[in-house]
């Protein structure tokens, strides 16, 4: 018999070859006699016995609502809600029979912690159809075994994170404990435990059963109405280009007959690239072997809870009287040559990439060192640039929605993101905040690149089990966007930041230039690794929980822009232009605040959804018409309308205003000029007399007051000047064509010399701009956050007769009173928070905090988080004047004082430049 501890030795003293991660790799087989059988260790599937298509199972119709493709984990799950929220005219089609491409062998593992309060609740979702509404509704069983589940920490930052999560679970009445060695003992007794410093334990997680569990989905759905069709391929898919030259999904094509519809749901998993080349949409997904071997029987392991090691990469899950044992390795096998024939079907097991996993989960459950192996199970998974799946209409095409990339967690997260796809489809937009999924998170540079695709796909799978600390980085697919100032800044020792590929500023480094090298695979597939590489040391150090290494020089970047001048580099916002016949009926529309003031005002602004979320917060100047002078300036007859928006949105962005446009029928032309144009904004006391030396334009209150704007000459070169603040300081903004950028920035460096002018990155921005009670969107400012709840009151034109999208909601709103609003905290103990931790009032959970940071100025840590009435009613000021608030850290509770106004500058005079 074979047994794991052999296989380890065995695979160990062989000679690896090479990996390369450019082309498909053949696997190798070490395995004995014992572990050449490839078998999911399901009781049933639903693969037919002979293996035989006979052609689709059901008539096709001529027409339908929406057509979701592929039936596995998501497409059942989206079939049964759009069915469940009565679109019944819809049709699943599977090329094969349900669950076929992946969904057929996955693990199933249900775990409900993890470090985003939207998955918190996507996942309690998913828990809720399989354990309880399938039941209910078909009679069926799905499978669902609640054994629980245990997170092993080995070391104090992973269990750190896992009271971060405990904290979170409280607010959500999620029941976990943090357990000692000898407690966990207690619960898993054939685990070791030496090496322990903790784990944490969650009774209601468990385990889920594929075929049970799309099987009921199914039937629900056609219960309902709905259509579920297998063996039956889609071949094509046509588009048709409206009068506006809009494209739009027509047609679902198939051997059997073509099915006109609107809309096209791809959840084809590893497939999803083929079927959107059909319709010419990028789905930017990559294919790897992903894989578990299942044990012989082990005595003693039944009813245990599954378990995740992940400083080890591995996870056991309990399989009856057996483990089934995988985890995420630093050298997948990719999958390049995608096979439409591959159904029910697994590769051979390549085990010199499977050993770290072995290895890891001998060392946890040493029985298994003496246990057979049973099987093995070695299948396609599909995986993102970022571990996250791709949700969403696609920018491409209008009525092509995404539900795809799920990174073998389709299980998982698949009723929560099927529910939210449904809404999606159905009412144009999710019910949740579900950027983080959103196909629009990436900039479409960046979707069909093929480098950046793999790169960071990789990177991604390979830290998958890595601690999720807050400011981590990247190290693939770097330097793919880089604005005017990115040498000069790097020369200087700034520590950059990636956002939508971008290059931005994040600190500033004393020690030198930390610039970023090409990326290394973690020197996985004979690859070097790369060495003496700054960033890379730089970027662990941020790996921790508590204040960084380096927090005293952003103290002093925050502290020389409160007492002086500092200057930022923010040449990766976006910028685009409205103009044409119809720009003024759009930005009524459009825009929360009233943007048609007279030309040269700047107004913030939100962007909202039909149910009143803010999809967007920018800026927008309204500009003079006339001639062409771009990129400063569009050709405008009439209305124009210049958008200031930050560059890690900036394609949601694009895309909504697109949607709204085409929606509305407004004839107007959006422009993108983010690549043309740099921006450095200078901010503080200082700022002023530093400028009045470079511009040649009275900076007065009068001559220039705030939130104004004016194309105006610095050093030579021609530039809009912009009266803002992302910091509560006095300041503005200059907006500089990218030829002009480094003249500029070194005319400004020139002058502010005498007044010790510094760089400053983002990490200063996120401190100022919280301490000062700025939102920054998607943390504490999302799609499912009103700018009432978020108390943005005054970016809305209520008080005029001014139509804009999402205003009937906010009326009514107002009406009711809020159920959930906005609270800035402040801690009297220097303590790191960072977003997620619970607060109590009076001793109750009422919510968690978005976002938090270190306040220099005030010498406080400061945070913001929405907070509910327990009772269902409405939080009124007094609500939260009356409360005694604490706020819980990594299971230790903190007093907190609530504030309605940031305790920074509260009368708003430093933008105003009153200083006292």
């Amino acid at each position: 018999m074979a047994f794991l501890g052999s296989v380890v030795r065995r695979v160990a003293s062989a000679v690896r070859p090479p990996l390369s991660p450019l082309c498909r790799l053949s696997s190798r087989a070490y395995s004995s006699e014992h572990t050449k059988e490839k078998n999911v260790p399901y009781k049933k599937t639903l693969k037919q016995a002979d293996g035989a298509s006979s052609g689709p199972t059901k008539p096709l119709p001529k027409s339908a609502d929406a057509v979701v493709i592929g039936g596995g984990s998501l497409g059942c799950q989206t079939i049964y809600h759009l069915a469940k929220m009565g679109m019944t005219n819809v049709v699943l089609l599977e090329r094969d029979r349900l669950t076929s491409g992946t969904t057929w062998h996955t693990a199933g593992l249900l775990w409900q912690l993890r470090p985003s309060d939207v998955e918190v609740e996507l996942l309690a979702h998913t828990r809720n159809v399989v354990c309880k509404y399938l039941e209910e509704e078909t009679g069926l069983h799905t499978g669902w075994i609640q054994n629980g589940g245990v997170f092993v920490a080995s070391n104090k930052q992973r269990l750190d994170e896992y009271k971060r999560l405990m904290s979170l679970g409280k607010v959500y009445g999620i029941e976990s404990h943090v357990l000692s060695p000898a407690e966990t003992k207690d619960l898993y007794p054939l685990m070791n435990t030496d090496d322990l410093y903790g784990t944490l334990y969650v009774p209601t997680d468990g385990t889920m059963d594929p075929a049970g569990t799309c099987t009921a989905l199914s039937r629900a759905a056609s219960a309902r109405g709905a259509t579920v069709i297998e063996n039956c391929p889609v071949t094509g898919i046509q588009v048709r280009t409206d009068d506006l030259g809009v494209k739009k999904v027509k047609a679902v094509e198939t051997a059997h007959g073509t099915i006109e519809t609107p809309c096209v749901v791809n959840c084809a998993g590893a497939w999803a690239t083929k079927l959107g080349e059909m319709a010419g949409v990028k789905v930017p997904l990559v294919a790897m072997h992903h894989a578990y071997v299942v044990t012989e029987r082990i005595e003693g392991i039944q009813n245990m809870p599954n378990v995740r090691d992940h400083d080890a990469s591995v996870y056991l899950r309990l399989q009856g009287d057996a483990l089934s044992v995988g985890g995420y390795e630093h050298n997948p096998i990719f999958w390049d040559e995608v096979s439409d024939k591959f159904a029910f079907s697994l590769f051979d097991l390549d085990w010199d990439v499977f050993m770290q996993h072995i290895e890891g989960a001998v060392n946890r459950v040493p029985v298994l060192e003496q246990t057979g192996i049973k099987s093995t199970v070695c299948g396609p998974e599909s995986f993102t640039a970022d571990h996250k799946p791709l949700m969403g209409e696609a920018p491409e095409v209008r009525g092509y929605f995404l539900g795809c990339g799920f990174n073998s967690a389709g299980m998982m997260l698949g009723g929560g993101c099927g529910r939210e796809l449904a809404h999606w489809v159905i009412h144009g937009r999710p019910e949740k905040d579900m950027y983080g999924y959103d196909i629009r998170r990436f900039h479409n540079s960046l979707t069909g690149n093929s480098r950046w695709l793999r790169e960071r796909s990789h990177e991604s799978y390979a830290k998958n089990y890595s601690v999720v600390f807050p400011f981590d980085e990247p190290l693939a697919s770097r330097n793919m966007r880089r604005d005017p100032l990115h040498q000069v800044l790097t020369e200087q020792g700034c520590v950059f930041q990636e956002r939508h590929g971008w290059e931005r500023p994040g600190w500033f480094n004393k020690d030198g230039p930390a610039p970023l090298k090409d990326y290394d695979y973690y020197g996985s597939y004979d690859i070097k690794k790369n060495v003496n590489y700054k960033y890379n040391e730089l970027l662990n150090k941020e790996y921790t929980f508590g204040f960084p290494p380096h927090h005293d020089v952003i103290k002093s970047e925050c502290l020389s822009c409160r007492h002086s001048v500092a200057v930022f580099d923010m040449s990766y916002f976006g910028k685009f232009y409205l103009t044409g016949p119809d720009a003024k009926k759009a930005a009524d529309w459009l825009f929360t605040a009233d943007v048609n003031k007279k030309p040269g005002s700047t107004v913030y602004t939100c962007m909202l959804n039909k149910r009143g979320g803010a999809e967007a917060d920018l800026t927008v100047s309204r500009l003079e018409a006339g001639a062409a002078n771009l990129p400063l300036a569009p050709e405008s007859n009439g209305d124009a309308y210049y958008l200031a928006i930050g560059g890690g949105v900036a394609e949601h962005n694009w895309n909504h205003i697109r949607s709204v446009l085409q929606d509305q029928g407004f004839r107007c032309q959006l422009t993108d000029h983010s690549e043309d144009m740099g921006m450095i904004s200078i901010q503080g006391p200082k700022s002023r007399e530093v400028l009045q030396e470079v511009l040649d334009t009275d900076l007065s209150n009068e001559a220039f007051p705030f939130s104004s704007h004016k194309v105006v000459n610095a050093a030579g070169h021609q530039v809009r000047a912009m009266r803002l603040s992302f910091v509560g300081e006095l300041g503005w903004e200059l907006h500089i064509p990218k030829d002009s950028c480094l003249p500029v920035y070194n005319a400004v460096m020139a002058a502010g010399a005498k007044h010790g002018i510094i760089n400053s990155g983002y990490r200063a921005i996120d401190s100022l701009s919280i301490e000062k009670g700025y939102r920054h969107w998607h943390a504490d400012l999302r799609p499912d956050d009103t700018p009432l709840e978020a108390g943005l009151a005054f970016t809305c034109k209520l008080k005029s007769s001014i139509p804009f999208q999402g205003r009937d909601r906010l009326e009514k709103q107002k009406e009711e009173g809020l159920r959930r609003r906005i609270v800035c905290f402040t801690t009297d103990e220097k303590v790191p928070m960072f977003g997620l931790e619970a607060i109590f009032r009076n001793g109750v959970p009422v919510g968690h905090l978005r976002r938090a940071d270190y306040g220099f100025f005030i010498d406080k840590t400061i945070a913001y988080g929405y907070i509910r009435n327990p009772d269902g009613g409405v939080v009124s000021a007094d609500f939260i004047k009356s409360g005694e608030f604490t706020l819980e850290r990594m299971g230790v509770v903190y007093k907190a004082k609530a504030h309605l106004k940031s305790p920074f500058d509260p009368e708003n005079k430093r933008v105003k430049g009153i200083y006292a």
